[in-house]
């Protein structure tokens, strides 16, 4: 093939056309497109930097947070304007095969429009982490940690709710579809999904239930519907909660709006109330004894009972087995470890004081008596 013949076919090559535009302008058009993408990963690295040293500096963390809002969604945007910018040089008319004239121009310009509010709504969507940033700043000033668990709830549906708003506006503003007929159908549909879905509604409004009531907060041991365990998460469907074997137990927030909670950890003090059984043989003297020896031992550890709550100490009935006397105290602090050890140390000084005074305890016992018939039944005549 000679020189002129390659330069014919470069040239013919060159006068094709393709959907009505030359070689040259789809080889402008990718060049916009991969242009905008090299420029957006640019930007996209220099942003990250920046941002990075704004985090850095005390007072400019807000500035960093928005820097890293447009740091992703800037390609789209470039993308955007590359490709509105292909108008003035690409052609978008052209005569299909039946002859008929084709214009892609508004298809061309709508997914145009659509990138670059996909690309603002994303930099919307992102600017929710700054919402956050101050909500946490605010629930850190409290002692609640129930406040610090609704942040990621709020989070949760203020995105959910940019992205319905962001669906809303592509569809009316740019495929302009008739949003209000939408709706209405929706709202059709949507009755008898409230119907199907009132279990799942009835647990969102019991979670906003909670966080206002704020009966427990997270690390709180609570009794829920009879579940003890420390609440680990609330959500908007469920409460999770971490019993005293070590299950996760969930339990439906509208279970938890609708029934009592009891919530332990918010107790004052521990009581104790217990009877301690003696004999029956056990004679008065040593019996006041007995009473003595148990009000001087919490008497002995009042610096862990509570002040405002006297403990008892009284020979309160006869059981069926033994003389009982009731003792009640109430112990402070809040820890059951220390309870625990509190009542080991109280019951075994008990039992060696009781044993040095000569004082039995009583244990469930039944005594029979059998009665001996002496004379024997005889036959009549």
């Amino acid at each position: 093939m000679t020189v002129d013949s390659l330069g014919i076919l470069g040239q013919s090559i060159w006068d094709m056309t393709f959907l009505g535009n030359a070689p040259w302008q789809w080889i402008s058009l990718g060049g916009a497109i991969l242009g905008a993408m090299v420029l957006g990963k640019i930007l996209a690295v220099f942003v990250d930097s920046q941002a990075d040293k704004l985090e850095a500096r005390e007072g400019y963390v807000v500035t960093g947070k928005v820097l890293r809002c447009v740091e992703n969604p800037l390609l789209l945007i470039l993308l955007s304007a590359a490709m509105y910018a292909a108008v003035w040089f690409m052609n978008f008319q052209y005569v299909d095969d039946g002859g008929e004239t084709q214009n892609l121009l508004p298809v061309w310009l709508k997914f145009t429009q659509m990138m670059l509010a996909l690309g603002v709504g994303w930099c919307i969507y992102r600017m929710v982490d700054i919402v956050e940033h101050f909500l946490l700043h605010l629930t850190g000033k409290t002692q609640s940690q129930l406040d610090d668990q609704l942040v990621p709830l709020i989070r949760k549906t203020l995105r959910i709710i940019v992205v319905i708003m962001l669906g809303l506006f592509i569809a009316q503003n740019i495929f302009h579809w008739n949003i209000g007929t939408l709706l209405a159908g929706l709202g059709l549909g949507g009755l008898a999904f409230a119907l199907a879905a009132k279990d799942m509604l009835s647990n969102i409004f019991g979670s906003i239930t909670i966080f206002a009531d704020r009966a427990f907060q997270i690390g709180d041991r609570v009794n829920i519907d009879g579940q003890d365990g420390v609440v680990e998460a609330v959500g908007f469907r469920s409460t999770k909660l971490r019993t005293m074997v070590g299950h996760v137990v969930t339990v439906p927030n509208s279970v938890v709006a609708n029934t009592t909670v009891i919530n332990i950890a918010a107790r004052p003090y521990l009581k104790r109330s217990f009877d301690v059984g003696v004999t029956y043989d056990t004679s008065p003297k040593k019996l006041q004894r007995a009473i003595e020896i148990l009000r001087e031992m919490c008497q002995a550890r009042e610096k862990n009972l509570v002040p405002d709550q006297k403990s008892r100490v009284y020979f309160t009935d006869f059981g069926p087995s033994s003389i009982n006397i009731n003792v009640t105290y109430w112990f402070c602090p809040v820890e059951w470890e220390e309870f625990l050890v509190f009542n080991h140390d109280f019951n075994m000084e008990l039992l060696s004081r009781f044993n040095a005074e000569g004082i039995e305890f009583a244990f469930p016992s039944q005594t029979l008596y059998l009665k001996n018939d002496s004379e024997t039944d005889t036959d009549d005549d």
